[in-house]
């Protein structure tokens, strides 16, 4: 796929990105940058949040999975529908109750200002990270297939990046990410759907032979209960899925936005519904995805990349393929990617404003907007820094360190929420810091050696369970006693 190529399918995204952010941005205010205005219909938001849980990274890995794991990762797509229904009925009710703008303002309420800073700086953390990791990853897609070629500098990729994703999310936030976001669970759907279809008649398949095909397969093994020590064992997986929702999209500040957009809480209940039920399916396709791609590179001769994240990249763009299949992956990589920087952005921006800059949410609307276009502007400075930081140490296990670390901060994060709604005792507010500082660290010793200190014991994603437990024994641990 030539460079003009990749450049023409992103010009033609950004400019329908841009005219969408442009049309429904206009005239918005601090409300409906921050929560909507609260009049976001639930079925747009729900179409939108399909999009919004799948980043360019998902984009590219979750077809790569099957070569090692088969359709393992649907044991945690299950969890994932059963977190939703914990988010739609137990968390949804108490913050629409509140009348927040931000999630971490619970924490406020219920234990003080110690607890409430914490949850949003451990947020901030995870969600800068995280974002700059998936920017990240694109770039260097971006670098090899475009900005090499015309001997461009890594730096002015990530700047050109970077300033597209402040631009489109300057005015409008959250009332504009409903709709970009739903133009980009378009475009993702599109790509997979359009992509199978293709590889199916380079395959010499109709739909029916695909189902059989894929079904058939030694890839499309599903349940595992065989080994408890595996990563893929079912419980592991099913009961992480579920803890990951809850943590990462229902305590999670930019998927939350979206939801606290919709007009009341009876909808925003139903968008989460869903939105959560259809995840499901577009995972599968994914991994369906997956197995033609391989079938595929074995009809070809082509050997299978040594990195499982490469297959859909190479498959798609050095296959001999039709064109078509190229553009559909590198549209699906971009409108991926840039959806997702934009709500991390827009998250970010709610977060440092209202919970660590503490901006008063119903000031004088001039002295908030200007508030909130700095900390806009200084979030995406800080995203791009920590971009070409990530460029300059040049290790890809720097970026399994991130995402690790990522995941843990949401451990004390859940176990915050958790204590606060299970229980009604108050406790010592100025000591939760710490303990949200000692259970990662505590998590971080047992995962080191787990396998030599439990008898081969490995942990998975049920550490993120773990780091919870642990962060609500250490607030246990901080209980106010009553006055005799």
């Amino acid at each position: 796929m030539s460079p003009a190529a990749v450049l023409l399918t992103i010009a033609a995204y950004m400019a329908v990105l841009f005219a969408v952010a442009f049309r429904t941005g206009r005239r918005t205010d601090n409300a409906g940058f921050f929560v909507g205005n609260r009049r976001s219909p639930w079925f747009a938001v729900a179409f939108a949040m399909i999009g919004a849980a799948m980043s360019g990274v998902t984009f590219v890995s979750v077809p790569g999975m099957v070569i090692g794991s088969g359709f393992s990762y649907l044991q945690m797509a299950l969890g994932f529908v059963c977190g939703y229904l914990v988010i739609a009925f137990l968390l949804i009710p108490l913050f629409f109750r509140l009348q927040i703008v931000s999630i971490y303002e619970y924490l406020d309420h219920r234990f003080g200002s110690f607890s409430y800073r914490t949850g949003a700086w451990f947020f901030f953390i995870s969600k800068m990270l995280g974002a700059a990791v998936r920017i990240f990853l694109v770039c260097i897609v971006l670098q090899l297939l475009v900005f090499d070629p015309y001997h461009i500098p890594f730096w002015v990729n990530v700047a050109i990046t970077m300033l597209l994703v402040w631009l489109y999310t300057f005015r409008g936030g959250v009332r504009s990410l409903i709709w970009t976001d739903s133009l980009k669970t378009f475009c993702l759907l599109a790509s997979v759907v359009l992509s199978i279809v293709f590889i199916g008649r380079a395959l010499g398949l109709d739909l029916g032979d695909m189902v059989r095909t894929v079904s058939d397969h030694d890839y499309s093994r599903t349940f595992f209960f065989d080994d408890v020590n595996d990563r893929r064992y079912f419980f592991k997986q099913f009961l992480a899925g579920i803890f990951t929702v809850i943590a990462m999209t229902g305590l999670d500040q930019d998927m939350m936005q979206r939801s606290l957009s919709c007009k009341n809480g009876r909808d925003a209940q139903k968008n989460l519904v869903l939105s959560g039920t259809l995840q499901f399916f577009v995972i599968l396709l994914f991994l369906s995805l997956g197995v033609l791609l391989c079938l595929y590179a074995e009809r070809a001769g082509i050997a299978l990349p040594t990195r499982s994240d490469d297959l859909f990249p190479t498959i798609a763009t050095r296959s001999g393929l039709p064109l078509i299949v190229g553009i559909l992956f590198v549209l699906g990589l971009i409108s991926s990617t840039w959806s997702a920087a934009g709500s991390a952005l827009t998250a970010l921006t709610t977060s440092f404003t209202v919970d660590i800059l503490r901006a008063p949410t119903r000031a004088d609307e001039r002295q908030l907007t200007r508030i909130r276009q700095r900390v806009h502007a200084g979030m995406a400075v800080a995203m791009f820094g920590v971009i070409l930081l990530f460029q300059a140490l040049n290790n890809t296990s720097v970026i399994d360190a991130v995402y690790t670390l990522a995941s843990y901060t949401y451990g004390p994060i859940l176990g915050l929420f958790a204590f606060g709604i299970l229980t009604k005792r108050k406790v010592h507010d100025r000591w939760i810091p710490l303990v949200a500082l000692l259970s990662p660290l505590i998590c971080f010793i047992l995962q080191r050696n787990s396998e030599r200190w439990f008898g081969g014991y490995s942990f998975s994603y049920e550490l993120l369970i773990l780091n919870a437990l642990l962060t609500m024994l250490g607030m246990a641990l901080l209980i106010k006693r009553k006055k005799a």
